[in-house]
């Protein structure tokens, strides 16, 4: 995996994506040629494409099939079924990119490349159909080939080991095969048949990479084998951080606090700090002036739909562990917590209210959020923040919890795209393992992407929340 602005990618998945952007730009040019008549047509498309700035707007049409691409999961290996599934979604790009062609020409006659905008968009779109068919059909023949594969073994045998051992097979965009691992040795295994296993299965097949994932190493660890086959070119790797690439998370459980103080990331120079604030800052500013708008309907809508306070205030836990008000536009009863006490919304809580349920399917409840950014309470993105009553039995139930407060929470975040709303101590646990991983790889780009991720689940309806 490549890691570009402390994010992790797939090497698959970027070669997969500008391929792709090559593609897309070489269909539409080679559309331009096609379209061409008389035998300066070389001298005209190269007229067209950099005095009349049509190489813009070739960019922007490769961006549009990208972004859709995107927004179909064409680039996630994992949300891919079959053949027939992948050619669906295919189709569905096409589609839905020569309807946003039609409506970008129909604004502005002269946006697509060619002049002529009836014959050049079908042209375009017939060439790109081809090519990209032909490219997917081709991609995925070659990352079939063996010696496109790094083999792989796992030392270690408990639950740690199969969680990782399956999460590498699940996750075909890593290009890995798993050639063995100690959990497939019946009964219990001492340290020399673990490495017998090991050094018999390296001769066999040929493996490059070793991750240990034994849970107690003291006494178990076969150090010596495990330094020859390091210094013969193997690579041997920890099994924390292979989890956290392929999970986008970081396991609480049987974490050293050693790993944290070693590991590379949750440090936050001030540079980045005052960036990030002052895009925030930015951002929310002009979040605020766009929903401004919709603020009277939301407040008018929430008054007729049930008595009470249109925004309510709640405290809860942010940076260092200060307290502060979060305000939202209400969405339950007024008198929601009046028996129960601080507890946590339910899955299809009959306490919210009917405009409530829409606000929250559209997530503009958190509009009012948009002031605790300027503020600076807060930030668009980062751990949700919870109430001081949970933060307090949260922190004596689950390890390192405390973290999360190294940073701004924030109205999205990585564990709210990644995971489903949570109610429980152990989706608590499941969503801190995710902002661990944001704290630990914190940067401008992983932002930029929980953001767009942000934008898809809202406007698509699915994903995490």
């Amino acid at each position: 995996m490549i890691r570009l602005f402390k994010v992790y990618y797939p090497v698959r998945t970027l070669v997969l994506l500008v391929g792709e952007a090559c593609i897309v730009w070489f269909s539409f040019v080679a559309a331009m040629l096609l379209a061409q008549r008389g035998g300066d047509s070389v001298l005209r498309l190269n007229n067209e494409l950099f005095i009349e700035n049509g190489y813009l707007r070739v960019l922007a049409v490769t961006a549009i099939v990208l972004l859709v691409s995107h927004g179909l999961d064409l680039y996630d290996a994992g949300g891919l079924g079959n053949k027939s599934d992948l050619s669906f979604r295919l189709i569905l790009v096409l589609g839905l990119v020569a309807f946003s062609l039609a409506g970008a020409g129909s604004i502005y006659r002269h946006f697509l490349p060619d002049r002529d905008f009836l014959p050049g968009a079908p042209l375009g779109l017939g060439v790109l159909a081809i090519t990209l068919f032909a490219w997917r059909t081709a991609y995925s023949w070659i990352v079939q080939q063996p010696y496109f594969r790094e083999r792989v073994y796992v030392l270690g045998s408990g639950d740690r080991a199969q969680r990782l051992v399956n999460g590498l097979r699940q996750r075909s965009d890593l290009g890995i095969e798993v050639v063995g691992w100690t959990g497939n040795l019946e009964g219990r295994v001492s340290r020399e048949e673990a490495a017998t296993h090991l050094l018999d299965l390296v001769r066999e097949n040929g493996v490059h990479r070793v991750i240990v994932a034994v849970p107690d190493r003291r006494g178990t660890l076969p150090v010596d084998d495990l330094l020859d086959l390091r210094l013969a070119g193997v690579k041997v790797e920890e099994a924390t951080s292979w989890l956290e690439r392929i999970y986008g998370r970081i396991e609480v459980d049987e974490l050293y606090p050693s790993w944290l103080i070693f590991a590379e990331g949750f440090r936050f120079s001030g540079f980045f700090r005052k960036m990030s604030r002052a895009l925030n800052f930015a951002v929310a500013l002009m979040g605020g002036v766009l929903a401004l708008p919709l603020v009277p309907f939301i407040m008018l809508a929430v008054r007729l739909d049930s008595p009470g306070a249109v925004i309510y205030r709640q405290k809860r836990v942010g940076r260092g562990g200060s307290e502060f008000f979060c305000y939202k536009f209400r969405t339950m009863r007024p008198d929601a917590e009046a028996d129960t006490g601080a507890t946590w919304a339910l899955d299809d809580d009959p306490r919210i209210t009917r405009v409530g349920r829409i606000l929250r399917a559209l997530r503009l409840d958190e509009i009012p959020q948009l002031w605790c950014v300027l503020k600076g309470d807060m930030n668009f993105v980062g751990p949700r923040p919870e109430r001081p009553e949970f933060v307090e039995w949260l922190s004596k139930e689950i390890p390192y919890y405390w973290v999360r407060h190294m940073v701004r929470p924030g109205i999205t975040g990585w564990a709210q795209v990644q995971y489903k709303y949570g109610n429980t101590l152990e989706d608590a646990r499941e969503k801190l393992q995710y902002d661990l991983f944001y704290i630990k790889n914190a940067s401008l780009g992983l932002d930029v992407l929980i953001w767009f991720q942000t934008v898809k689940i809202v406007l698509l309806g699915r994903g995490g929340q």
